[in-house]
């Protein structure tokens, strides 16, 4: 994990609010490099993108006939992905404002879509149980491949250099060496709605719906820290790290903002932390290279971008 000065205290100030959806935000992405801009997909069938900033809106991208649940932006930013409702994954060109493929191939909504590093595969996980892997630079529209050991749900997905890592509502963190074909699936025991894992690839974070974030050693499956204290047991609420990967950041089905110290577990102060929003927070996600910004979603109509006041950040 990357060295830091110790665990930093999060941003408890709202610099906006972005608040042109309908109905809940199910998911926020900054964009790749400076991060100056924030995608948002929501229920309103629309993803937006915003100056993260000024807060300003700087287009809409219409074309989903059913909720967006998830988004993926590219290295270079020329493009995103996004999927939801539609059992198919949309791939747009960020300036034309056009999606250049619809790949369909899913029986269910699909969760989630995320980029490999080049933007050459996309890979989708579905209410369909399986992940399927989509070759870009191919003239077909069928999957590549189909991973199909899953159970239940895939909720959530990641894509590393040469691995790939799903969750599931039956319980397990597959982790797939594309290279060498091998597979290894750690039992976390209730439905797992997020994972993400440390820059250098050695442990992964778990969100789970049992009011759980673990620390997973990648290599092993074994737990090295659990964090707890957050309210999450029905909706997917997606934990991530804090800057420096020193923290751990989570929103909760009551609004609330958690977090906790990576290596003690302890819960950082103010606990409980203060409401910040009204209704359920979907999906957590800490600024790429600023230590003091991270964007919340929520389920009450908004995203909001977080950063430390001038006093916080001395």
């Amino acid at each position: 994990m990357a060295p830091s000065r110790g665990s930093q205290p999060i941003p408890r100030d709202v610099h906006v609010t972005l608040n042109s959806h309908k109905g809940p935000v199910n998911v926020a992405r900054y964009a790749k490099g400076s991060a100056k801009y924030i995608l948002t997909g929501g229920q309103d069938r629309t993803v937006r993108l915003w100056n993260a900033n000024l807060g300003t809106e700087i287009k809409t991208f219409t074309g989903h006939g059913y909720e967006v649940l998830s988004l993926t932006v590219a290295h270079d930013n020329a493009k995103f992905a996004s999927s939801g409702g539609d059992r198919s994954v949309f791939v747009w060109d960020v300036a034309t404002g056009q999606t250049i493929r619809r790949l369909s191939g899913h029986l269910g909504k699909i969760h989630a879509v995320e980029f490999n590093e080049d933007a050459s595969v996309v890979a989708s996980g579905s209410y369909d149980s399986t992940v399927r892997l989509w070759d870009l630079r191919a003239q077909t529209r069928q999957s590549i491949q189909t991973l199909e050991e899953a159970r239940d749900a895939i909720q959530t997905l990641y894509v590393g250099s040469t691995y790939l890592i799903s969750g599931s509502v039956d319980g397990h963190v597959r982790t797939y060496d594309l290279r060498k074909g091998e597979l290894r699936s750690d039992f976390i025991g209730n439905p797992v709605a997020a994972v993400i894992p440390t820059l250098d690839s050695t442990t992964y974070l778990a969100t789970s719906l049992d009011n759980h974030v673990r620390l997973m050693d990648m290599a092993t499956g074994k737990m090295l820290n659990d964090f707890s204290g957050h309210a999450n047991e029905s909706y997917r609420c997606r934990a991530c790290f804090g800057y420096g990967e020193a923290s751990v950041v989570c929103g909760d089905e009551k609004g609330l903002i958690w977090a906790w110290d990576l290596l003690d577990g302890k819960v950082m102060p103010p606990n409980p932390p203060p409401k910040a929003h009204h209704k359920v927070i979907t999906w957590t996600e800490y600024h790429p290279i600023d230590a003091g910004e991270f964007i919340t979603c929520s389920a009450d109509g908004t995203a909001k971008v977080w950063k430390a006041s001038t006093d916080q950040a001395d």
